[in-house]
């Protein structure tokens, strides 16, 4: 009698550690814009016209930007995010979301690239969509998102090169 008795309590402590584990523990993210959250997922046009899913980046270290064309703090941050787009190679993914509603037109984005020869993705927000999920309030925004797409940091103001090194090699 006494030995079932300690299979009951065993059993049952089991089943709370297991709740305990799957409902608090090993509870997925939120989605949000809080570092610790779940980075929400968009997608949007390239500037070739292929379209890019924030989700099929998951196994990738990535930094999301927010820039536009006419913001001095971005350009200051450009050349070094080139730098780091070339040296990191595949281990990180810049994706730069220009913020296309806040542009004289689609043709000062192209040429400003060209003239900057930027090789990173650049994204096109046309609707200002993106930009308002992700409540970017100040130009440039950058969001530091880890192999699992959970935001580690955000940066507000122009990165530098040493900024995108310290938080990345931290991001697993």
């Amino acid at each position: 009698m006494k030995i079932s008795k300690i299979i009951v309590v065993v059993f049952l402590l089991g089943m709370v550690g297991y709740a305990l584990w799957e409902g608090i523990i090993n509870k997925p993210a939120a989605t949000g814009v809080e570092i610790g959250n779940q980075a929400p997922d968009f997608s949007l046009q390239q500037m070739d016209s292929t379209n890019v899913k924030l989700s099929s980046f998951i196994g990738k270290k990535v930094i999301l930007n927010f820039w536009a064309s006419w913001c001095g703090p971005c350009e200051a941050e450009m050349p070094e995010m080139q730098v780091f787009h070339e040296e990191s190679g595949e281990e990180v993914v810049i994706l730069a979301v220009n913020l296309t509603t806040t542009e004289k037109g689609l043709d000062t984005v192209t040429a400003y690239v060209k003239e900057k020869e930027l090789a990173f993705p650049i994204l096109l927000d046309v609707t200002g969509t993106v930009n308002n999920t992700y409540q970017v309030y100040s130009l440039p925004t950058s969001f530091f998102i880890d192999t699992k797409g959970i935001i580690q940091h955000k940066v507000v103001g122009a990165m530098t090169l040493e900024t995108m090194k310290k938080y990345t090699d931290k991001m697993d």
